[in-house]
């Protein structure tokens, strides 16, 4: 084959037939199958990625795939939890569906934020947070001193104020403790 990078037209064709079907058979599911691969796809197009043969286009591909699928069963997964919550609420108590939305939109975001994280910074976050564990409880679980938990959990509220300026939120939602109990 030609040294030159290949063109996105032949990545294409070249790829996508192989790439829908590992995707149909790990996620069982056509739909899911053709959005992930098109995806993917598309992070190449977009991207600066360009590949000399087809199996370094092949490798890259299929960990980026199998990257997508992982941001999918997670985002199944927290929406399910937000699901169950919403579920356990009384009916009067329970948000309008514009509200659970948002909440759903959150709940992705500050997800894909803690995985931006260190992952004892992610941890510290949401035991002293979400669990409401002391700083020594947190240290002794990480095995950190507590000035050290203390420095995690602000570089997480650092990235929750610049996720909360993004997102031009002003204010927690009105059911953040359902929140902290979906997370």
């Amino acid at each position: 084959m030609d040294s030159a990078p290949q063109s996105f037209e032949h990545l294409y064709g070249s790829h996508h037939g192989w790439l829908y079907k590992w995707l149909h058979r790990r996620l069982g599911n056509a739909a899911d199958a053709a959005d992930l691969a098109q995806d993917a796809f598309l992070r190449v197009l977009t991207g600066k990625c360009r590949f000399d043969n087809d199996p370094q286009a092949r490798v890259y591909l299929r960990n980026m795939a199998s990257g997508l699928c992982v941001d999918l069963w997670r985002r199944r997964e927290l929406e399910q939890a937000w699901a169950d919550t919403l579920a356990a609420l009384p009916e009067p108590t329970a948000p309008s569906a514009e509200h659970q939305a948002i909440v759903l939109e959150a709940l992705g975001e500050v997800d894909a934020m803690l995985r931006g994280l260190p992952p004892k910074a992610a941890q510290a976050f949401v035991m002293a947070i979400v669990c409401e564990a002391t700083d020594d409880e947190v240290a002794n679980a990480l095995g950190v001193s507590s000035r050290m938990v203390r420095k995690y959990v602000s570089q997480a509220m650092l990235r929750c104020l610049l996720l909360e300026t993004r997102l031009g939120h002003a204010r927690t939602p009105p059911q953040a403790p359902a929140l902290a109990s979906a997370l």
